[in-house]
C-alpha cells in the first residue's frame, strides 16, 4: 500500500511537459556579457566581448527582471571609473562635516576609519602622513577638509552635484539650518594604540 506508481503513458506526459518548461524557462534567460573595452568604456552586451576586453563578465538575466539601482547611470559611471574613500575618524565636526558633503551630494563611498591601525596605515601609504579627513577619489587625494577642493575633484570625477530625486519622504523633522562649513583645509590626528594595542 505505500508504494506509489506510475504507468508508462503517465511518464511520457509528464516528460514532455517538463520539457516544455525547461525550454520556456531557458528561452527566457538570456546570456548579457559586461566588460571594459579598449576606450575605458563600460560596455553591456549580448555578443561575446572581443579578445581586447577588459574584466569581462558574463550574466544571466530573465527576461522580465530588471536591475535597479538607486544610484543615477552617471553616479554608476563615475564610481566604476574613480570609486570615492573617505579616511576619518572620531574627530567630531570636521569628520561629521566631510561625510556630510558626500552624502549630501549622494556619493557612494568607503569609509576608511585611521583610528584603527589598519586604517592608519593605509592612510599613511596613500598620503604619507596621518592627517584626516582625507579623500580619495580615484588616484587623486586631498589631505584636510576643504569644500570647495572636494566638491571640485568629485565633479572632475562626474559625480552629479545632486543625488537622484528621492520617491519615498526621509521621515524626518526639520531641524534648525546647520551653518556651511568655510572653504578651509582642517585635518586633525586619531590617537592610535600603542603597536602591541592597549594593555588588558
Amino acid at each position: 500500500m505505500g508504494s506509489v506508481t506510475c504507468r508508462p503513458r503517465a511518464a511520457l506526459g509528464i516528460a514532455v511537459l517538463l520539457g516544455i518548461v525547461t525550454a520556456t524557462v531557458q528561452a527566457q534567460t538570456q546570456q548579457v556579457y559586461r566588460y571594459i573595452d579598449v576606450d575605458g568604456r563600460v560596455v553591456y552586451s549580448d555578443k561575446p566581448p572581443p579578445p581586447t576586453a577588459k574584466e569581462a563578465q558574463a550574466k544571466r538575466v530573465g527576461a522580465n527582471s530588471i536591475e535597479t539601482s538607486a544610484l543615477s547611470f552617471a553616479t554608476q559611471q563615475a564610481q566604476e571609473r574613480y570609486p570615492v574613500t573617505l579616511y576619518s575618524f572620531g574627530c567630531g565636526v570636521i569628520c561629521d562635516t566631510a561625510q556630510g558633503v558626500l552624502n549630501k551630494r549622494g556619493v557612494p563611498h568607503t569609509v576608511v576609519d585611521v583610528g584603527q591601525s589598519d586604517g592608519a596605515d593605509k592612510l599613511k601609504k596613500l598620503t604619507g602622513g596621518l592627517d584626516a579627513p582625507a579623500l580619495q577619489v580615484g588616484d587623486q587625494y586631498a589631505v584636510g577638509f576643504n569644500e570647495t577642493r572636494w566638491q571640485g575633484m568629485l565633479s572632475d570625477a562626474g559625480y552629479p552635484k545632486t543625488p537622484p530625486p528621492r520617491n519615498t519622504p526621509v521621515g524626518r523633522v526639520p531641524g534648525p539650518a546647520t551653518p556651511e562649513p568655510t572653504p578651509v583645509t582642517q585635518t586633525a590626528q586619531p590617537t592610535l594604540p600603542p603597536k602591541g594595542g592597549y594593555p588588558q
